[in-house]
Formats: C-alpha cells, sequence, structure tokens
C-alpha cells in the first residue's frame, strides 16, 4: 500500500474477515477495502459514498496524526485497546438515518454498549490525533447541527461522539426517493435473518492513503476472547 506523507486513519468496527457478514457488506457496496477487490453490484448506483469508505461502523472518526506521533503508535495504542474489549454478538436492523440506509443495533442496551466502548476508543486515542484547525472546525458546522454537537465538534474534531454517537453501517448514498429506501430496508431484512447476529469480535484501522482516495483496511484488531486465554 502507498501511503501519503500524512494519511488519515480511522478506527472501525469491521465484521471478520471469514465472515458472511464481511462478504455480504463488501459486496454489496462493490469494494473489499482490505484486498482492493471490486464487485459489480446491483446496489452499485446507490452506494457510492459508502464504497470509498469500505464495509465499517465508525468508532473514531478519521484523522491524521498529532506531530511527532508514527503510524506504529496509533497501532501499539488501538491493539492495547482492543484486547481490553470483550467480544459480543448483536442483533441488527436496516433503518433509515435521515436520507440514507443502514445498519443499527435493534435493542437499545446493545446501542449503549457501543457507544460506551467508541467512546472509550476515542479516549485511548485521543493523545495521538491531531485537533483539526480553529478554522476547520467552525468551517464544519453545519445547519441543523445541536448545540451540544457544536460544542462536541469544538472540543473533539468531529460532533457525533459520546453521547451523540450512534452506531451504523451505512449500506446508501443519500436518496431523496423513499420508496428506494425502503426497497433497500426490505432487501437488507431478509439478509439479516440469513446472517444472524452481527459478530462484534474486533475493530481495525483503516488508511485514507491520500486525500481524496478509497479507504483502506490496515490492521485488525481482534477483541479479547476469554475462551482463547488459558
Amino acid at each position: 500500500m502507498n501511503v501519503a506523507r500524512n494519511p488519515r486513519v480511522a478506527l472501525y468496527y469491521a465484521p471478520p474477515a471469514s465472515s458472511a457478514w464481511w462478504r455480504d457488506g463488501c459486496e454489496w457496496l462493490g469494494r473489499d477495502p482490505e484486498n482492493g477487490r471490486e464487485t459489480a453490484t446491483a446496489a452499485h448506483d446507490v452506494t457510492h459514498a459508502p464504497r470509498r469508505y469500505g464495509w465499517h461502523a465508525t468508532l473514531v472518526a478519521p484523522f491524521h496524526v498529532a506531530p511527532g506521533i508514527e503510524l506504529a503508535d496509533v497501532l501499539a495504542c488501538a491493539r492495547a485497546w482492543a484486547s481490553l474489549v470483550p467480544r459480543f454478538e448483536m442483533r441488527v436492523k436496516a433503518a433509515e438515518l435521515g436520507r440514507f440506509v443502514a445498519l443499527r443495533p435493534a435493542e437499545a442496551n446493545d446501542d449503549a454498549t457501543l457507544r460506551t466502548l467508541a467512546a472509550s476508543a476515542l479516549q485511548a486515542l485521543s493523545a495521538l490525533r491531531k485537533m483539526p484547525s480553529h478554522e476547520s472546525i467552525e468551517r464544519r458546522i453545519a445547519d441543523g447541527m445541536s448545540a451540544r454537537q457544536i460544542e462536541l465538534l469544538r472540543a473533539w474534531g468531529y460532533p457525533y461522539v459520546f453521547d451523540e454517537y450512534r452506531f451504523h453501517m451505512t449500506l446508501s448514498d443519500s436518496l431523496d426517493d423513499a420508496n428506494v429506501r425502503a426497497s433497500i430496508m426490505s432487501d437488507w431484512m431478509k439478509r439479516i435473518d440469513t446472517l444472524g447476529p452481527l459478530p462484534v469480535h474486533g475493530a481495525a484501522l483503516f488508511i485514507e492513503p491520500e486525500p481524496g482516495a478509497p479507504f483502506t483496511l490496515w490492521q485488525r484488531l481482534p477483541f479479547n476472547n476469554a475462551q482463547d486465554v488459558a
């Protein structure tokens, strides 16, 4: 992988590489960010934006590393964090998020668990992240943001963290047509019945090799499995 001098790094949830969840999600979006393979898919026309980021749910949004920090430092810190996280599985559902379609936790307690998980990841990596400039942050303030989201944006460089965090795996571009959104949700509810619970068994570091390039899955970070410990 050719990496620019100062790539952006993100900490994402990604299904296990050997799972049907990984295979089906990558095929739906039209690209496997781990091996770079692109696939023709019936959903190709409605997955342009999520295809660039890869099949994932954000835990820590893309960031540049702080001065003096190397990618190896990020990897070591992320591995240490992941080693303390217990594996679990959860039921999911297809839902609308505004004009997008995404997978969301089906149970409120799982939503809360993942909110806590994302908060712990952000705190673990916080010293390694370079904060965006004041000017950049102010430009990101958008109509419709709540006062709390603006507060978080200014404090953390991203508005959807801590209490504003919502675990989601994006399935579509922003779609004006409600019928198209409904069709995608129906399709994925059938897939979910076959795939079963989502295995939350690890996270992954993704890299944007250069500005605007597709994100690449760089390193998988397995969560702790007590059954593997002697």
